[in-house]
């Protein structure tokens, strides 16, 4: 029988992990010379954000009844490594802001945020040593893979910029190593510092995987139809940059040969014209993209929680399990 606990309970107790996150990494690096490399070390560190990995890691291993000081190495370490990957991306994407301040490249230069880069994923590493001795190898082993898999997606996604032939498929698989393989990471690391068995990290990774496809196509999806006061960026940027997501991609699968030639332009054409924007969307809307979008987020998520059905019930599997149920109602 699953031990349940009340909504407010869940909120309160993922509030007070996600502000010993907050704490843990505002001490992390203190201030230090050459400042030319820790001041953007500290910038990106108190960047905010949900802290949705930490917290996954934090909470696999409470399940398994490791609190959260003994996980919370495992936890920055995952963090830190996130905050890594959206420094070198927001270079390859020359992306001018992130989270609604300027991004390291554009605030200092390039140089210095290839470096800041560089170090964070150093930072990753020695979090992850400081973990308890017995699980070190194991937990080494399980993040270097994802290292693998990420550099992986990273790739894919680059390359599909310039692909004629990028299918959902493929555009799955992409986000299964980009997105999914540290959400899943988190969650197997968090397991490991708990001991858990090996059909429990098993159902960690199952269930990383159905959040990395829940959470990247409902980014897709709010691109286009989110609130743009709540959202923070104009809605549509992806269409307009001519971005091959979830929405796009689906609608070239669908749509009659006769209308394919307006949205294939978007891909070849570099973008789509800010003002053509709603009409996009009307047009994804006649054709079922936006509820395939929909009912996509909602059977990941569903697949993601039942799995946890699977695990020793816990408050702790309930807050993952209400956890992911936020990140499926997300607006912004």
């Amino acid at each position: 029988m699953a031990f349940m606990i009340e909504k407010t309970d869940c909120a309160e107790h993922i509030d007070a992990l996600r502000a010993r996150v907050e704490a843990a990494l505002a001490t992390l690096v203190p201030p230090q010379d050459p400042a030319g490399l820790y001041e953007p070390v500290r910038y990106v560190l108190a960047g905010g954000g949900k802290r949705v990995r930490p917290l996954l890691a934090l909470l696999a291993a409470e399940a398994f009844g490791v609190e959260a000081p003994r996980a919370l190495p495992v936890a920055l370490a995952v963090e830190v490594f996130h905050n890594f990957t959206l420094v070198h991306d927001d270079i390859m994407d020359h992306a001018p802001e992130r989270r609604g301040r300027p991004t390291v490249h554009v605030r200092w230069d390039a140089d210095t945020a290839i470096l800041c880069g560089d170090y964070l994923l150093a930072l990753s590493y020695d979090l992850l040593a400081r973990a308890e001795a017995g699980a070190l190898p194991r937990l080494l082993r399980v993040f270097s893979e994802m290292v693998a898999r990420l550099c992986e997606g990273q790739t894919l996604d680059k390359s599909f910029e310039s692909r004629p032939d990028v299918s959902v498929a493929d555009y799955l698989h992409m986000i299964d190593c980009k997105t999914g393989a540290l959400l899943q990471t988190a969650l197997v690391l968090g397991g490991l510092v708990g001991e858990a068995e090996e059909r429990h990290l098993a159902t960690f990774r199952e269930i990383g995987h159905r959040i990395g496809r829940a959470f990247q196509i409902q980014d897709d999806l709010l691109d286009l139809v989110a609130d743009d006061t709540r959202w923070g960026k104009s809605i549509g940027g992806d269409l307009t940059a001519g971005k091959k997501t979830f929405l796009l991609l689906a609608s070239l699968e669908r749509v009659p040969p006769d209308e394919r030639e307006w949205f294939a332009q978007i891909v070849h054409g570099g973008g789509l014209p800010a003002h053509e924007v709603a009409h996009a969307r009307t047009r994804m809307e006649r054709l079922g993209v936006l509820d395939e979008a929909r009912e996509a987020v909602l059977h990941h998520t569903a697949r993601a929680t039942a799995g946890l059905a699977s695990l020793p019930q816990s408050p702790a599997v309930d807050a993952i399990r209400w956890l992911i149920q936020r990140m499926q109602a997300r607006v912004h």
